[in-house]
């Protein structure tokens, strides 16, 4: 059966300071972790569901914990929740300092050691092998060892311990997620890794303590693994040993009694020893698993690469350089793929005019196929091939780990991240790639989101009308003012959402070349929605369209428009159906509007507050038709008409705001 829902597995990590354990937790995490504190007024920890696949686990981020022996009061707390949860057993049940939430005890611990100090973490390891629990090691940091020249041998340390070891670089994201992978199958399985006891000597002076510490009445009591009992009595620990005499203090005597017959035949105390081992212990493994030299140089050119896309400050540039690499696409290659394909096609339809009403309709398909052209050859095909290919080779799963965290601070995965650079050519094979690749939240906050991204279309019109009559800081303020609003309205959705809120892991494949029949095969399966949806609803609208002009309905589209135009916009009542009509695409409401005014220069029909107002409704109103009808397709008809609803509305309250400020502003100047 899956794992999911009320089966799902409660997986802790855990881990000195420093091990790079809150770096695993945030590479798989949700926007939004729920945070908790241990006691009441304790340390704080982070949770998540995580999904799988179709499985998920409950991720839980615990406080740093040095040592589960000699137990300091902050290690203490953690160790009573790996043993217990919120579910504490008579010896703890009368404490003052209580859990502050409901707790389950995890079913799988996943251990963070840092390979550049594997040394001291095995100490760790050797301690939480006692707790009977399934037991998972992340072997982190493995990329900075191996530029030290240390070679660490995972499967060997994974046969010598009885636990999967799993190579990691958590601010790289390499390795996350074979990790959370061995996580899931130590769940399903269940087998705990066996105790690692102490050396052969010791372990033969505890047998006497650990006869009388399998009483009935000391598991009732304590409820703790009987190896991780024998230890901490062993080497009196304070706290058990004080709720020992609490509890059942007739066999008090007998523990003090095997504890000095053992330490008849030792050196030192039996706390000494037994650390000592422990140490000793944790030294020889690690020289059985470690190498320095020779294997440091190897997939160097991978290492390289993985330096200028997956560095946490370096990184950022590689993703920067993809981001330019997309708007060449988008501003050069695209606007060059134009001017050879739909323009010359358009001057061709404009030579005919036609009169009749099936001449009309003729005309008008005509048009929504050349619009259909325009939109599929010069900015879908070629984008959404680039993506593929930066996907195929793995560097596009690298920039999504990169801007991970940034898209946390809209609600979103940095998975939607190729999206979101698709939807700057077009939204529509943005929305369809969003629906290949996510799910849940991501993919509904995401397509929201996606509406408002100023595609191809929209910078076009911007850059050509307000380019030309507000200037290039008008244009800058426009694109600002855009990416403002997409970060709000991300917060927003993000808390509407918020229950939907999953963490994600983001696999980092190996590089790879592309290879072509791939690259085609995914291409067409990302915009293959443009022949089956929208093209029927592209060229239905340019018919409607025709028919109003041709038989004169537009001026009654005009005045019933009038409440938002003149009153709320303060633009001519004729730039209605220009405005209403864009839906059908972007560019087409520019060339109405030169229409509707009759001239080419529109400054002196309109000033420069109604150009602004003009232009900046037109970037937050409803993408186009073609947009709206994939989105009928991935998030159905209820969140579509929500996400049109959400368009209008954002549209009218920016650019309705942005007038009055710009008249106030107007009106204090002169």
């Amino acid at each position: 059966m899956l794992l999911r829902g009320e089966r799902r597995p409660r997986v802790a990590l855990v881990g000195r300071m420093l091990t790079g354990k809150s770096s695993i937790f945030r590479a798989a995490s949700s926007a939004a972790p729920q945070q908790e504190r241990l006691l009441r007024d304790g340390d704080r920890y982070d949770e998540c569901v995580v999904k799988l696949g179709l499985e998920e686990i409950s991720l839980v981020d615990l406080p740093a914990v040095e040592s589960l022996c000699s137990l300091s009061p902050h290690d203490s707390v953690v160790v009573k929740y790996l043993l217990w949860g919120d579910r504490w057993p008579p010896i703890a049940a009368h404490e003052a300092a209580q859990p502050g939430a409901a707790f389950n005890a995890p079913d799988v611990l996943i251990q963070v050691v840092d390979a550049t100090a594997l040394q001291r973490d095995l100490e760790l390891t050797l301690e939480l092998s006692l707790l009977g629990r399934p037991l998972v090691i992340a072997l982190n940091r493995v990329d900075e060892a191996r530029r030290k020249g240390l070679y660490i041998n995972a499967r060997a340390l994974s046969e010598l311990l009885g636990v999967p070891v799993v190579a990691t670089a958590a601010h790289m994201g390499l390795g996350v997620a074979e990790l959370f992978a061995a996580a899931l199958n130590a769940a399903r399985g269940g087998h705990a890794p066996r105790p690692q006891s102490p050396s052969a000597p010791i372990a033969e002076r505890l047998d006497a303590l650990r006869a009388v510490l399998a009483r009935p009445e000391v598991d009732a009591a304590f409820r703790v693994p009987a190896s991780f009992l024998l230890m901490h009595l062993a080497a009196s620990d304070d706290y058990f040993v004080d709720e020992l005499v609490s509890h059942v203090p007739h066999l008090l005597p007998e523990v003090l009694s095997a504890r000095a017959e053992a330490e008849r035949y030792l050196p030192r105390s039996l706390a000494e020893e037994l650390h000592a081992d422990r140490h000793h212990r944790a030294a020889v493994l690690f020289e059985n698993v470690t190498q320095f030299g020779g294997a440091a140089n190897s997939g160097r050119w991978q290492r390289l690469l993985d330096g200028v896309f997956l560095h946490p400050r370096w990184g950022l540039l590689g993703s920067l350089g993809v981001f330019a690499l997309v708007l060449v696409m988008v501003f050069e290659v695209s606007k060059t793929l134009d001017s050879w394909t739909a323009a010359p096609l358009m001057e061709w339809a404009q030579q005919w005019q036609p009169e009749s009403t099936f001449g009309v309709i003729a005309r008008a398909v005509i048009d929504g196929l050349i619009g259909l052209i325009g939109i599929a050859i010069p900015y879908m095909l070629p984008l959404v091939l680039l993506l593929v290919a930066l996907e195929e080779s793995g560097i596009m799963h690298r920039v999504a780990f990169v801007v991970d965290r940034a898209f946390h601070s809209i609600g979103l995965h940095g998975s939607v991240a190729a999206s979101f650079l698709v939807g700057l050519g077009c939204n529509v094979p943005a929305i369809s790639l969003v629906a290949a690749t996510t799910q849940g939240k991501d993919r509904l906050v995401a397509t929201l989101l996606l509406a408002f991204v100023p595609c191809s279309a929209r910078s076009a019109i911007i850059l050509a009308m307000g380019g030309k009559y507000l200037g290039a800081a008008g244009v800058c303020a426009i694109f600002a003012l855009t990416f403002a609003v997409l970060a709000l309205l991300g917060r927003l959705l993000a808390r509407r959402y918020r229950k939907l809120a999953v963490g994600l892991i983001q696999e980092i494949p190996p590089y790879a070349l592309p290879n072509w029949r791939g690259l085609l095969g995914k291409t067409w399966e990302r915009t293959s929605d443009i022949v089956t949806i929208v093209t029927p609803l592209l060229v239905a609208g340019s018919v409607v369209l025709a028919l109003l002009n041709h038989f004169a309905a537009d001026r009654w589209i005009n005045l019933l428009l009038v409440p938002i135009t003149e009153w709320w916009l303060g633009l001519p009542a004729l730039l209605g159906v220009p405005i209403l009509f864009g839906v059908l695409r972007k560019e087409l409401s520019l060339l109405m509007v030169y229409q509707a005014l009759g001239t080419m220069e529109i400054e002196p029909v309109l000033d420069w507050v109604q150009i602004a107002t003009f232009l900046v409704f037109l970037t937050f109103y409803i993408p186009c038709v073609s947009t709206f009808a994939v989105m009928l397709r991935t998030i159905g008809w209820r969140q579509a008409v929500f996400s049109a609803g959400l368009s209008v509305a954002v549209a009218l309250l920016i650019s309705g705001a942005l007038r009055l400020v710009l008249e106030v502003a107007r009106a204090l100047a002169g």
